[in-house]
Formats: structure tokens, C-alpha cells, sequence
């Protein structure tokens, strides 16, 4: 894919001279196009040899644009806080909102490129890697991110020079020190490695431009105009593409299912319930504090009917942990913050570090539950979202985290007698509201919509745990005993 890239390239100066006010004047006129719609955003990964230009050419950016509303990230070694979570948080906590342009100097490419160069990886895990890298993406593109990719290359003879004439020069000689030079001798690896991966994530969505970076302002007008010319695509399309009409989710021919088929009243006397909770709060306040947990992290994600004892199960996990250990997290309405997003955005930022467990009450799941029933998103945004939250939730299992999901099921009949004693009882009628009573009227499509969920994303990594819950008692043992299962396969693994 570098024999275009191999053949030298030159802009004079007449002809930059030319050229360059022009071109500017547009890029900040399209920028504030961008900022006016906020529509969508702009992210621009710069990546390549090093020596070939990356540097220069995101500070002539920042010159030629409002560098306001320009974010620009160099990733170079990942934080202490970013190696306790999975790979692709650091990236996901510095995407531009809508309206905005971001700047990525190195990116998720960099890591999996270096690991194959320098025989850290396997043929087999560099694919496995790029298959992840191609689903991200394209998670990011149907999101609506404007993806542009630029990929400055060099030949052998030219990275050498570059090299050489930064370190004969005083003001840029620290710009060249061994790293530069070892990743130099691996430079017939590298492009190998390289080739490969920008063969295979180049998609029509968010294709690759391989840029020759010996000529600074061949490579700059090459960057401008490709940029200003997706910008304005972009731009002028009122209208988001049409997306593929997907195929309908049939529900079960004899109208039973995986709800259905629970029996949702299992009896708990008190006298048995007090003993198992002593028993396994305490053995989860144990866990939480073996050596092996500081070395793990746990998210447990609480969904279920609306009254159906969230709330009740959660507060007696929390009560059998150091507070300082556990966070619980609720989930409400989107920000607008969070709205200029994609939609997992908001959930990336709240995973726990190492040694700590987070709790969420509700949780991307929303997406193809409440926001797919009541019409909050389109059917292709929830239909894509499943295996959209089957890839997060695999970054999240092989960053070491248990991840525990509860779905806590009630009947019909059980939830309108817990609705009516919260009207009668004073200090319990901030529970019920009129949307609980709106949202009622739709059980049988959310009944479906948590079938279609089970189905689809209850995996080998991340299975999902229906807790019986017409007894709030036997609910909250279950739960407090799955999670210690959960943590003690996890101290095992992490052991």
C-alpha cells in the first residue's frame, strides 16, 4: 500500500505561497460551519513513521484553525490510571463532543502495530486485535464521529535523513534519542506490521490516506485539502445516510420465554434470610479484601422491572464493603454533555481502578430497553448496540474486570401491589411516579425487549443472572452469592 507513498512529492514555494491563504481561510470557515451544526464531530488520527511530519503538521493545524475548539491528545506511554482499565478507556475519555475537532497523535493503532514489529504478538492476535480495532470504528462512524485517518510514510533512505538533519539541528536535535533509532532498525518490520493493519482497517467509513511526509508543504496542503474536503461532505448533508432496514427480532412462536419461565416467587422464611445475609455479606467483605482483589476490579450492573427491589439489593452489597472500596453509580437521563457523545461514552468514564468495585443502577443497557421501547432511538441505533455492548463488555473481562449483570424479575401482579403500597406509605411515594405507571402500560414490549437482550448478549464472558424477585429476601441472597461466586473465579484467575 506504500508504492504511491514511496514516489517524492514537492510543492514550491510560489505555488504554497498561492495556495496556502486559501486553503486556511476555508478550513476555519468549515470549522465554524462544524461549530455552528454541531452535528457531529471531527476526529483526526495522525499516525507514521517517525520523522515524517506528525508534529509539524498538528501545530500547523492548531495555526490554521481556531485551536479553541480543537482538542488535541498526544498518547504516547499509558498512565498508571489508564493500564487498571481496558485498553480502549484512554481513548474513549478524550473524544471530541459534537461541534468539536479532535486530534489524536497515535492512537489505538500504536500499540498492536509495535507488538507484531517487535514479535510481542502472534499472526493470529494481530488479526484478533485489527478485527476489534474495525468494530470500534465502525462503532464510532454510526455514532456519527467524521473519522479521518492520515498516515504520513517515509521510505528507509528518507526516515534516515529526516532523522539526521533533526539531530544536527540545535533546536530539534531532542526530537531524535535511541527510541527513534531502535524503531529505526526495525523499519522493514514496522512497515510490514504496518502495511498489514492499514490494509485492513482502511474502510469506506474511515479509509486510511497514506501521505508522503518528505516535503513539509506537500505534506501539509495534501492534510488541508483532504480534510476540508470531508469536512465540507459532511457538512452539506442535511440528513444522516439511510440506514439498512434490519431484520425483525421474532418473539417466540408458543408465547413463552426466558421470563416467563421463572418461578418468580421462591419463599424465604426471615430467620433463614438473616443468616444467609450475615453469611455472605460476610464472605464478600472477605473477598474484597484479599491481596489477589487489588489486582482485579468488579463492575456489577443492576436492570429489572420497575419496583422490582434494585434499589434493596444494592444497599446490602454496599453495606458489606468498605465504602472506600465500592461506588455506587445511577443512571439517569443523558446530559447534554453525554448527548454530544456516543452513547457509551458515558459509561467508559465511570469504570472502576483496580481493587475497587462500581455498582451500576441501570446502565448501558438502556439503550435496548427503555430508550428501544419509548422510542428514543432509531431501530438500527438499538439493533447495532448489541454487539456494540458485547465488544465493551469483552474489553472490559480482558482488562480484568468481574463484570456481574442481574436482571431482578417480577410479575405483573407483584409490581402493582409494590406500586400501590408506595402510594399509601408517605416515606415511599417518591418511588412511584407517572412514568412508572406510563410505563406499565408497555410490559409486554418490555418483556421482549429484556427477552431479545438476554439472547444477545448473555455471553460466555459476561452472562446475565435472572434473579427470582417476587421475594425481595430471596432476591438479595441471590445476588449477594452470585457476586461472591463471581469475585472468587476472578481472585482464582487474578491469583
Amino acid at each position: 500500500m506504500f508504492e504511491t507513498a514511496d514516489i517524492a512529492h514537492e510543492i514550491d514555494k510560489e505555488a504554497w505561497k498561492q495556495k496556502e491563504p486559501e486553503l486556511r481561510e476555508q478550513l476555519l470557515a468549515a470549522q465554524m460551519e462544524l461549530l455552528r451544526q454541531k452535528r457531529f464531530p471531527v476526529l483526526i488520527v495522525i499516525a507514521g513513521v517517525e520523522g515524517a511530519g506528525k508534529s509539524e503538521t498538528v501545530h500547523l493545524l492548531n495555526e490554521w484553525m481556531d485551536p479553541r475548539h480543537i482538542l488535541t491528545h498526544g498518547f504516547d506511554a499509558e498512565a498508571d490510571e489508564e493500564r487498571e482499565r481496558p485498553y480502549l478507556y484512554r481513548f474513549w475519555q478524550r473524544l471530541p463532543p459534537k461541534g468539536r475537532i479532535g486530534i489524536f497523535v497515535g492512537a489505538w493503532h500504536s500499540r498492536h502495530i509495535l507488538d507484531r514489529a517487535f514479535g510481542r504478538s502472534s499472526g493470529a492476535e494481530f488479526d484478533g486485535a485489527i478485527a476489534g480495532v474495525q468494530r470500534f470504528e465502525k462503532m464510532l462512524t454510526d455514532e456519527g464521529v467524521l473519522l479521518v485517518k492520515f498516515w504520513f510514510h517515509l521510505t528507509r533512505e528518507q526516515q534516515k535523513k529526516r532523522l539526521r538533519d533533526l539531530e544536527s539541528k540545535k533546536a530539534t536535535r531532542w526530537r531524535v534519542g535511541p527510541g527513534e533509532w531502535d524503531l529505526f532498525d526495525r523499519y522493514d518490520d514496522l512497515a510490514k506490521a504496518s502495511e498489514h493493519y492499514i490494509r485492513k482497517t482502511s474502510t469506506a467509513q474511515a479509509p486510511w490516506y497514506v501521505v508522503n511526509g518528505s516535503d513539509p508543504r506537500y505534506r501539509a496542503m495534501t492534510v488541508g485539502t483532504t480534510l476540508l474536503g470531508t469536512m465540507r461532505t459532511r457538512l452539506e448533508v442535511k440528513s444522516g445516510p439511510v440506514a439498512p432496514e434490519p431484520p425483525p427480532l421474532v418473539p417466540s412462536v408458543d408465547g413463552n420465554n426466558v421470563i416467563r419461565s421463572l418461578q418468580l416467587a421462591r419463599p424465604m422464611a426471615e430467620d433463614e434470610y438473616a443468616r444467609l445475609l450475615e453469611k455472605w455479606q460476610g464472605r464478600l467483605n472477605l473477598l474484597s479484601r484479599e491481596p489477589a482483589f487489588r489486582r482485579m476490579s468488579v463492575v456489577a450492573v443492576f436492570e429489572g422491572n420497575d419496583a422490582a427491589g434494585k434499589g434493596g439489593a444494592i444497599r446490602r452489597v454496599t453495606a458489606a464493603i468498605d465504602a472506600r472500596r465500592i461506588r455506587p453509580v445511577p443512571v439517569a437521563a443523558p446530559t447534554d454533555e453525554e448527548r454530544a457523545q456516543p452513547y457509551l461514552w458515558r459509561f467508559w468514564r465511570q469504570l472502576p481502578h483496580r481493587g475497587r468495585i462500581a455498582i451500576f443502577d441501570r446502565s448501558w443497557y438502556g439503550r435496548v430497553l427503555v430508550e428501544r421501547v419509548e422510542g428514543f432511538c432509531p431501530e438500527e441505533a438499538w439493533m447495532r448496540a448489541y454487539g456494540e455492548i458485547n465488544d465493551f463488555e469483552v474489553a472490559l473481562v480482558s482488562a480484568r474486570t468481574v463484570l456481574v449483570k442481574f436482571w431482578l424479575a417480577i410479575s405483573k401482579e407483584e409490581q402493582l401491589r409494590r406500586f400501590q403500597e408506595r402510594e399509601e406509605i408517605p416515606h415511599k411515594r417518591f418511588k412511584i411516579t407517572d412514568e412508572d405507571w406510563r410505563n406499565r402500560e408497555k410490559w409486554d414490549a418490555y418483556e421482549q425487549s429484556v427477552c431479545d437482550m438476554v439472547d444477545r448478549t448473555s455471553t460466555e464472558e459476561a452472562p446475565w443472572t435472572l434473579v427470582e424477585a417476587d421475594n425481595k429476601l430471596h432476591a438479595r441472597i441471590k445476588v449477594l452469592k452470585t457476586l461472591c461466586r463471581a469475585i472468587e473465579r476472578g481472585i482464582k484467575h487474578a491469583g
